[in-house]
């Protein structure tokens, strides 16, 4: 059974930074595309991070400079460091694992919701 287990989200004030993990179980991240999704209330799921097999990062825009993907395989663990967070960054956050489309497996977490508020 495949499972992805966000944690670290919370409370924090404008600025202030937030580090996100996602525990992977069932499935090894080092062989999958990870990624973190968010979605604020009354819009749509959107990526905002990707790291490859091969470790290449992308991000969204909104995020660059500000956010950071890691990938720890001996943990089995992928991480988004949040930094510079703005009111604009609440959110749900979840965890994406996808194998490509050969093979057909794409998991998610449950997400952690993120809070940025004075």
């Amino acid at each position: 059974q495949v499972q992805l287990v966000e944690s670290g989200g919370g409370l924090v004030q404008p600025g202030g930074s937030l580090s996100l993990s996602c525990a992977a179980s069932g499935i090894f991240v080092s062989i999958y595309t990870m990624a973190w999704y968010r979605q604020a209330p009354g819009k749509q799921r959107e990526l905002i991070a990707t790291i490859t097999t091969g470790s290449t990062t992308t991000y969204v825009d909104s995020v660059k400079g500000r956010f950071t993907i890691s990938r720890d395989n001996a943990k089995n663990t992928v991480f988004l460091q949040m930094n510079s967070l703005k009111p604009e960054d609440t959110a749900v956050y979840y965890c994406n694992a996808n194998r490509g489309s050969a093979y057909g497996q794409i998991y998610w977490g449950q997400g952690t919701q993120v809070t940025v508020s004075s």
